[in-house]
């Protein structure tokens, strides 16, 4: 059998001093080695040595730029190789990014690309006993900017060369990230040793047939030794319980079988049945029976379509599985570090149960990041997540010249085979905005005819995809309207993006249309107040103080944050309360939009928030900060996508209730409907029945006496069925003659290290939001926002409070009308 020695001890790291290096250098470092983790990379093996301050910290990202531009080598030891083995490899997951491997001083090869995988034969090398081995790095720029130089300039959002090189685009900084640009051994380094015959690639196809059972036809390639060239070889495949096997000739370098299962148990997203796995094991034997080689995965029975089918709105875009159209409560998965390596299988596992746990179904591996590790799909395939992976393209023109291409095409044909297993996997996107870019951002023009990229998402990929993985749909990008009949970004037409609102409009400007599917939307706030004071020293802080501008890496995204907030309210007195409404605003933009998308299923079907999560302390759009604490807005998706979601919606200018229902079985309801003045009293009330079936949104017309408010500056609407509440103004709050917060405020211990902080209000109070993390840097709430009406009570259940007192969270405590009346 195949002996695997990961190569994870031992490594060095120092700096290349063959040309100038990079100015902000510090002297001390030439000629000095420092200990280095492989899979790793610069930036953090110079932090574990203390050569680098943190560069998530103040300002420091800047005073790290030279990292980037420098050279560097690993060094380590193979070891000897094993005389009972034929071959050795040195086999490397990835390197980032430009590189050239040496083994006791032979040049073994060179690399220019972060997402492939390499092998080298060390066979010859390894014989004589271990053997020095390095791996020195060029910096990303020089490769880059030399390709710039060559091919000509290309269109591109930002500054910085990342469409030059096929490397994990958001290092080079996006409007959410830093700039740090990478270098190292970022996946597994191993030697490999083998005799005969090897599995070089394992192609699992998986289809379900009508009569309920499953198939897995699995295609592999070989690599032979010189001896094992004209020998016979087993294949055996297993699928659960189940297995099948082939001869493979003498000669023959690839080879298939096929594992039919009956009565399979289908894989469906969450909310919609279980997610049944089943272990795939290949086993490649020689003609004695002996294991030469194995492979494992896990495999999922399920069918995936897209439907793009012509309606009197327009064009489809929406995902049926199992025959099931699913609206898609989606979220758009950044990198959740600028160094990767940190991300381990246990904080995937985190950061995808909140996803989960707020509702979320389908996550967006977005194009400027990576691949990720096999430990996210895995848990994507055990949470019921469906996955739309990018391929790495994102925001820029892509030259189709050499040696770009043909990395592209390896890069391509390597991660549709390595993440083909998962059933989790529902789509392949080919880009993020290029062909958007090329069609409205006055990018043709620029080209003056040169390539940007068209050919790898209309040509190159699809290709790939129906050769290796036909199984599943390809879409050429995000947004893409299906063809050029129509501008990339129509909205009646696939996926579009909707980006016009923060950039330049109000969030009420998302209810003027109703895009087929919403791959992209989304409001800015800055992260938790805990996450501020431990990533920024000045004091005190202020929206406009230097250490918060530049962990605000969107142009002129405070002035947008500002501008959002004038809409809707008086200018805030004091960072504090500019801090809870830059929050409070984004929970309440994308709320306008899911309310109003969703309520328009099955036309609309899918929303994919940008984002959810973060890759350091910054100022953005994702529901989950830097320091993963929990933002408003990842309670307020937790309610979004939920099952069932009740709503006050605008339909031919009068207000009538939708009851979004999500769940298989049906939703009947009385909806108690309110039109209430500012002090409380009840102007006038309803009772309006609706039944939603399955899978579908119900609406139901409200009496003009409910809706016709007699004052708009003093009056509102509640409405209340199980459990579930929808509260809607009729003017901005500004505007509205908000009587003072009066509430009382009690906390209990809980015996556990938390307590629970219940709030009474005696007056209304509009969405009153507990900070947890006033209280303490680790503590967490259990929910976001919350309107109460006189006399209603609100409870939060806070973990990570040692100290709990009613003062503490009074002071934790914010509402749109203002600090609380003492009772």
């Amino acid at each position: 059998m195949k002996v695997r020695t990961p190569l994870s001890q031992g490594w060095t790291l120092r700096l290349n001093t063959d040309r100038d290096t990079p100015e902000g250098t510090p002297p001390r470092l030439a000629g000095t080695t420092v200990p280095a983790q492989v899979p790793g990379c610069v930036h953090t093996d110079l932090m574990a040595a203390g050569l680098l301050a943190d560069p998530y910290l103040d300002r420091n990202e800047s005073k790290a730029a030279w990292v980037g531009r420098a050279d560097w080598t690993y060094a380590s030891e193979l070891p000897r190789r094993e005389g009972a083995f034929e071959r050795a490899d040195l086999v490397f997951e990835g390197l980032d990014t430009v590189a050239a491997v040496r083994v006791a001083g032979r040049l073994l090869g060179r690399t220019r690309n972060m997402h492939r995988s390499y092998r080298f034969d060390v066979t010859d090398l390894l014989a004589d006993g271990p053997a020095p081995l390095e791996v020195a790095f060029t910096s990303a720029y020089t490769e880059a900017e030399a390709l710039r130089e060559a091919l000509g300039q290309r269109p591109n959002s930002y500054s910085e060369p990342f469409n030059y090189l096929r490397k994990m685009a958001c290092s080079f900084g996006w409007d959410w990230g830093p700039t740090l640009v990478t270098a190292g051994v970022w996946r597994e380094a191993r030697v490999e040793q083998w005799s005969t015959a090897r599995l070089a690639e394992v192609r699992p196809q998986v289809t379900v047939a009508g009569d309920g059972s499953g198939t897995v036809e699995v295609t592999v390639d070989l690599d032979r030794t010189t001896t094992g060239q004209d020998r016979p070889l087993r294949l055996v495949a297993g699928v659960g319980d189940t297995s099948s096997e082939v001869t493979v000739a003498p000669g023959a370098m690839t080879a298939t079988v096929s594992v039919h299962t009956p009565d399979v148990a289908l894989w469906w997203p969450r909310g919609y049945g279980e997610q049944p796995l089943y272990a795939c094991t290949v086993v490649l034997e020689d003609a004695g029976g002996h294991a030469l080689d194995a492979w494992e995965r896990r495999v999922g029975f399920r069918t995936i379509e897209l439907d793009t089918s012509q309606d009197e709105h327009g064009s489809a875009f929406t995902l049926v599985v199992n025959g099931t159209p699913v609206f898609a409560r989606g979220v758009n998965w950044i990198p959740d570090d600028v160094f990767p390596t940190r991300v381990t299988a246990d904080r995937y596992r985190a950061r995808l149960t909140q996803a989960a746990e707020a509702g979320v179904d389908l996550v967006r591996v977005w194009g400027g990041g990576i691949y990720e590790d096999r430990a996210f799909y895995d848990i994507c395939d055990e949470l019921g997540l469906m996955v739309w992976q990018d391929f790495l393209f994102a925001c820029a023109a892509y030259p189709e010249e050499q040696p770009l291409r043909s990395e592209i095409e390896a890069e391509a044909r390597e991660n549709v085979v390595r993440l083909m297993p998962h059933p989790s996997l529902v789509l392949w996107n080919g880009n993020n905005e290029n062909l958007w870019g090329f069609a409205d951002w006055e990018w043709e023009q620029a080209l003056g005819g040169e390539s940007w990229g068209e050919g790898y998402y209309l040509g190159l990929l699809p290709r790939i995809v129906a050769q290796t993985d036909p199984t599943r749909p390809y879409w050429a990008g995000s947004p893409w309207s299906g063809s050029w009949d129509h501008t990339p970004n129509d909205p009646d037409h696939g996926t579009a993006h909707s980006w016009e609102v923060w950039n330049r409009r109000d969030y009420s400007d998302y209810l003027t249309t109703v895009p087929r599917f919403v791959a992209e939307f989304g409001w800015q706030a800055p992260p938790a107040c805990a996450t501020l004071e431990r990533a920024l020293s000045e004091r005190p802080l202020t929206a406009q103080s230097p250490g918060m501008l530049h962990h605000q890496k969107a142009e002129d995204g405070n002035g947008k944050l500002n501008r959002g907030l004038a809409r809707h309210f008086a200018p805030p007195a004091d960072f504090d309360t500019w801090h809870y409404l830059t929050q409070l605003n984004q929970a309440r933009a994308v709320a306008a939009g899911v309310e109003h998308w969703r309520s328009h299923w099955p036309r609309c079907a899918g929303t994919v928030l940008w984002q959810l999560n973060d890759c350091w302390p910054v100022t953005s759009w994702a529901a989950i900060d830097g320091d993963a604490r929990l933002k408003p807005l990842y309670f307020e998706m937790r309610r979004l996508y939920a099952d069932r979601l009740l709503t006050v919606q605008e339909r031919d200018g009068a207000l009538v209730l939708a009851g979004c229902n999500q769940s298989a079985a049906a939703w009947g309801a009385t909806v108690t409907v309110r039109r209430m003045g500012a002090d409380g009293t009840v102007r006038a009330g309803a009772e309006v029945p609706f039944e939603a079936a399955g899978r579908s949104v119900a609406l139901a017309a409200l009496p003009r006496s409910v809706t016709e408010f007699g004052d708009v500056r003093g009056e509102f609407l509640v409405a209340d069925a199980d459990g579930l509440r929808a509260v809607h103004f009729g003017c901005p709050d500004r505007e509205f003659a908000y009587p003072a917060a009066s509430y009382e405020v009690r906390v209990r211990e809980d015996g556990e290290g938390g307590a629970a902080v219940t709030v009474t209000a005696s007056g209304l109070v509009r969405d009153l939001l507990l900070q947890a993390d006033r209280l303490a840097p680790d503590a967490r709430a259990d929910r976001g926002r919350v309107t109460l009406l006189p006399g209603e009570s609100c409870t939060w259940r806070v973990t990570g409070w040692a100290r709990p007192t009613a003062h503490a969270a009074e002071a934790a405590l914010f509402c749109v009308n203002g600090a609380p009346v003492r009772e």
